[in-house]
């Protein structure tokens, strides 16, 4: 029902991502919510237009309310939002800490947002990070790879492109490298803030082929738009093995000229 009412009522976007289908219920409680608090006091304030008006009511009373029947309703909206919070919203972030994917098992990926575009960067084809030092980053450098470090040799870095595996756990490292930025996938149901100096985890298991957006849901400046031209592609594992096969080593510059020039 909530995934019915998710698409037709709320019109939230397709559904990519099989952790997110609590995300969408949550969203979908917390609206109904919200419909039937905008009803009842839409219908409160006709039914005061009509109780209240000079024609009826030709002497102030100074008594005013002698019940608690507004108490009592605040009390009620008050326990929906508790059980909204401690039993739906608190286990999904709880269940998603709790259950973080085996980084040998999940396809693992860096993100670093600057303005105004998306930042990728994947292990190559050996599987293995080469080292990061913050004494390496520059313009053409925004991971600070160490230059001297095998291991990062193969490393495939990118611009607003990321492909991932179908119905395999992705695991993304989201930080940046100016200002605050939000790393956003509508359809995956993430969204995690890309903070300087923080390299923060967030994690979906993608069930859809298909091209989905990313958008930064944090107003970055005067180019904020332009970040939505970031793309997550989700693909068959045997189609993604050729995808990363077929990037060439993305060159490690210490000059300050972007890799991107």
């Amino acid at each position: 029902m909530t995934e019915w009412l998710a698409t037709h009522l709320l019109l939230m976007p397709k559904l990519a991502s099989s952790t997110g289908e609590r995300v969408d219920a949550l969203i979908v409680w917390v609206h109904l919510l919200m419909i039937a608090l905008f009803v009842g006091w839409v219908a409160y304030f006709l039914y005061a237009v009509w109780r209240f008006n000079q024609k009826r009511s030709p002497k102030a009373d100074y008594e005013g309310v002698k019940n608690h029947v507004s108490n009592y309703i605040e009390l009620i909206v008050a326990g929906v939002e508790a059980v909204l919070l401690l039993g739906v919203a608190i286990p999904i972030w709880a269940d998603a800490v709790d259950h973080f994917p085996d980084a040998k098992n999940a396809t693992v990926i860096y993100v670093m947002g600057q303005q105004y575009a998306w930042n990728v960067r994947y292990a190559g084809p050996d599987g293995v990070f080469g080292r990061q030092d913050m004494k390496y980053v520059s313009d053409g450098n925004v991971f600070g790879v160490d230059p001297n470090d095998p291991a990062g040799k193969d490393d495939i870095q990118l611009l607003n492109d990321i492909h991932v595996p179908v119905n395999k756990p992705v695991i993304v490292y989201v930080s940046s490298k100016d200002v605050i930025h939000s790393f956003k996938i509508s359809a995956m149901r993430v969204c995690q803030d890309a903070i300087p100096g923080l390299r923060i985890p967030l994690w979906f298991i993608p069930t859809q082929v298909g091209r989905y957006q990313i958008n930064c849901a944090q107003l970055c400046g005067f180019g904020h738009s332009a970040m939505t031209q970031g793309m997550v592609t989700v693909v068959s594992q045997a189609d993604y093995d050729k995808w990363i096969q077929s990037k060439s080593p993305a060159p490690v510059s210490t000059s300050g000229h972007s890799i991107f020039e």
